[in-house]
């Protein structure tokens, strides 16, 4: 696992953001979640973000040294794992703790919903970066949460390392936030957080440094090309991968995206996810050929590369 961090490594690779493998007594599945990230790292995507696709949100205190533990040992050598803390303030803080006794560089901080301010924010995530001992990952998925001249100032003091932006527009291109982030924040440290579907405008139209992905855990080949080909602006080309995630992308916007991805990597066949840690639920039975169906077509493109 890599240990230290640079602008440059962070927005390398296309960030994966795999869900975590439990067994039927909700316990962390070594096995299995070692399966996944072997057929990640095995399509060229060497940054593994676990967040809330891993449902981070509602891991016990009790199990976090645990699953830091063991994240830390299953990665290759060359691959960067950023786990999460929070969303709480006081949780976030207790993590802190557990978080020094390992050597990842950046951990991001998962965003509050609401009982917030932006300043609020700020210092929590200042005091966050203290007490772990690394700077943090920024989580930005929606407006109100924090304002580009906070995050501005936790960039110039190098209290963050990068920003996951996630907010969800009905017109990507038209996003007066971004547009004002970008004039306060280094473009290249702003990851576009939502997938494959509005990385090309997140990248072309607002020169972000990288973008994260869910699906990249059924096609992390298609996914590194898909960044590969965006980095040398060969934009009709990564319009033509883009839509071969659609799909399955289209589904977990429908459903659920977190539920959608925990059963399409089991419905691929890639990794027995078992069941998704409460207060989340598996997605019902009836849902299942639909994502099935979406999520074995796009590993079969994977494994052919017939784009």
């Amino acid at each position: 696992m890599i240990t230290t961090l640079t602008t440059e490594r962070l927005t390398s690779s296309v960030l994966a953001v795999p869900p975590l493998a439990r067994r039927p007594d909700y316990a962390l599945d070594e096995t299995e979640n070692t399966k996944l990230i072997r057929h990640i790292e095995a399509g060229g995507v060497r940054t593994l973000l676990y967040g809330g696709n891993a449902n981070f949100y509602h891991i016990s205190l009790g199990e976090y040294d645990q699953v830091l533990s063991y994240l830390e040992s299953a990665a290759a050598d060359q691959t960067l794992v950023i786990p999460s803390a929070g969303p709480a303030f006081g949780t976030m803080i207790d993590q802190a703790k557990i978080i020094r006794r390992h050597k990842f560089p950046t951990v991001m901080v998962l965003p509050q919903q609401g009982i917030t301010t932006s300043d609020g924010v700020e210092a929590g995530i200042r005091k966050f970066a203290d007490a772990a001992g690394v700077p943090a990952l920024l989580y930005i998925k929606a407006d109100g949460y924090i304002e580009p001249e906070n995050v501005a100032r936790l960039a110039d003091d190098k209290i963050i390392s990068g920003i996951k932006y996630a907010t969800v527009r009905a017109d990507t291109a038209n996003d007066d936030y971004l547009r004002r982030l970008v004039q306060r924040v280094d473009k290249r440290i702003i990851i576009s957080g939502i997938g494959e579907q509005p990385a090309i405008i997140h990248l072309r139209d607002f020169a972000l440094g990288g973008f994260t992905s869910g699906c990249v855990c059924v096609a992390p080949g298609l996914s590194a090309a898909m960044l590969q080909v965006m980095r040398r602006k060969e934009w009709p080309k990564a319009e033509q991968i883009r839509a071969t995630f659609k799909p399955l992308e289209d589904l977990r916007n429908e459903l659920n995206p977190i539920r959608v991805l925990h059963e399409a990597v089991r419905l691929a066949g890639i990794s027995q996810t078992g069941p998704l840690l409460p207060l989340l639920t598996n997605l019902p039975d009836r849902e299942h050929d639909r994502v099935a169906h979406a999520a074995r077509e796009l590993l079969q493109r994977e494994t052919t590369h017939r784009l």
